[in-house]
C-alpha cells in the first residue's frame, strides 16, 4: 500500500481518536448531555471501510457513529455542535450524539434502535437496484445485534433480491457488557450469513490494511452484481459501553493485551517501511496521553518520524478547539427551528 494512504489512514485515526476523546471531556464538563458512545479501539473499522468507499455509496450506522460521520468527511464542528445540541449541528441540534445525519454526503443517519440499520439498508439497496445504479449500502452494526429478528429478516431479502448490501459487523465481543459467548450460540458472526446464502469473511479490525483490503474487494463483488456480502471485523473498543458504563466487567488483563493491538500503534508500524525514522524520535513519555504513547513506541523502535506526526496532532489540536468554540458560540436549538424542520418533513411527505 502507498505511503500517502498510509499517512491518510494514520491522520484519520489520529482525528477520530482525538475527537472521541475530546468528546469525552466536554461530557464530563456538562457540556454534552445524554448518553455518548465513543470509539476508541475501533478506529481502523470505519477509517479502512469507508475510505475504501465511493462518495456516491451510503452509509447506515448505529449510536456509536462520531468516527464514521468524520471519515465521511462531514465537518468536526458540525458533529460537535450537534453534541452539544446546537443549531448549528448536522442534525440542527435535534439528534444529538446518536442521531447524526447528513443527505448530501448520503450518511444516512445513526440509529439509536439496536438492529435498526438491517432494515434501512435493504430499503436504500432495493431503491439503488430497481434505479440500476452502481452504488452500495454499507450497514454497520454491533455483535449485539445479531440475536435481532431483523438481522435475519433483512439478510434473507437482500440475499433473495440479490440487494447491493454491504454488512459491516464491528464485533467489539461484549455488545453493552456481555461476553458475546455468554449470549449468542455461534460466536462466530460471520458463519451466520451462511444461513442465506451469503458470502461472509472474519477479519482483523484492528488493522486498517486488512479492513481497508477486504472491504474494498467485498465492494467490487457487489458493484458487479454479485449480491450482498458480510464481513466481521474482530475490534476492541478501550471504553465503556457509553460514559455511563465504567467496563469494569472486563479483566484488566485483558484491556491491557488489546492495548498492543492498538491500530494507531499498528499503523504507525507499517509506515516506517515507507518513511524511515529521523534522529530526533525519541522514547515514549509516561506522562502524555494514551494516543501519544502507543505513537511514542513506534518511534522508539525506529518506525515513524516525530516531526511528521507532531505536526498532524497539532492540525488536529486546531481542528478539535475550532470545533468546541464553534459548538459553544452557536446558538441553542429554539421552537423556530423545530417548526421549520416539521415543516420540512411535511413537504417531503407531499412531494414524495
Amino acid at each position: 500500500m502507498d505511503h500517502e494512504r498510509l499517512q491518510g489512514f494514520l491522520y484519520d485515526m489520529l482525528l477520530a481518536r482525538a475527537f472521541e476523546e475530546r468528546a469525552a471531556q466536554e461530557y464530563t464538563q456538562g457540556h454534552i448531555a445524554g448518553f455518548l458512545h465513543l470509539y476508541p479501539g475501533e478506529e481502523a473499522v470505519a477509517v479502512g471501510s469507508i475510505r475504501a468507499a465511493e462518495p456516491s455509496d451510503y452509509i447506515v450506522s448505529t449510536y456509536r457513529e462520531h468516527v464514521h460521520a468524520l471519515i465521511r468527511d462531514i465537518e468536526p464542528k458540525k458533529i460537535m455542535a450537534e453534541l452539544y445540541g446546537k443549531s448549528t449541528g448536522v442534525s440542527r441540534g435535534m439528534g444529538g450524539s446518536m442521531h447524526l445525519f447528513d443527505k448530501e454526503r448520503r450518511f444516512m443517519g445513526g440509529y439509536a434502535i439496536v438492529g435498526e440499520t438491517f432494515p434501512i439498508a435493504a430499503g436504500i439497496g432495493y431503491s439503488i437496484l430497481y434505479r440500476h445504479l452502481p452504488e452500495v449500502v454499507l450497514c454497520y452494526f454491533g455483535d449485539g445485534a445479531v440475536n435481532q429478528g431483523t438481522f435475519h429478516e433483512s439478510l434473507n431479502m437482500a440475499a433473495l433480491w440479490k440487494l447491493p448490501v454491504l454488512f459491516i459487523c464491528e464485533n467489539n465481543h461484549y455488545q453493552i457488557g456481555t461476553e458475546i459467548h455468554r449470549h449468542s450460540a455461534v460466536v462466530d458472526v460471520y458463519k451466520r450469513a451462511a444461513s442465506y446464502a451469503i458470502p461472509a469473511e472474519q477479519v482483523d479490525g484492528m488493522d486498517v490494511e486488512q479492513v481497508y483490503a477486504h472491504t474494498h474487494s467485498a465492494l467490487d463483488r457487489i458493484r458487479a452484481g454479485g449480491g450482498p456480502y458480510l464481513l466481521e471485523f474482530q475490534t476492541y473498543r478501550y471504553r465503556g459501553h457509553s460514559m455511563a458504563d465504567p467496563g469494569a466487567y472486563r479483566p484488566p488483563a485483558e484491556v491491557r493485551a488489546f492495548g498492543g493491538q492498538d491500530p494507531i500503534l499498528l499503523a504507525t508500524r507499517e509506515l516506517a517501511r515507507h518513511n524511515p525514522p529521523s534522529k530526533s524520535a525519541q522514547a515514549s513519555d509516561p506522562a502524555m496521553d494514551v494516543i501519544q504513547q502507543h505513537i511514542d513506541k513506534g518511534f522508539a523502535a525506529g518506525h515513524w518520524q516525530q516531526e511528521d506526526v507532531a505536526t498532524m496532532k497539532a492540525q488536529i489540536q486546531q481542528i478539535l478547539d475550532e470545533a468546541v468554540a464553534f459548538a459553544q458560540s452557536s446558538p441553542s436549538l429554539s421552537m423556530d427551528d423545530a417548526v421549520y424542520l416539521a415543516n420540512q418533513n411535511h413537504a417531503h411527505e407531499v412531494l414524495f
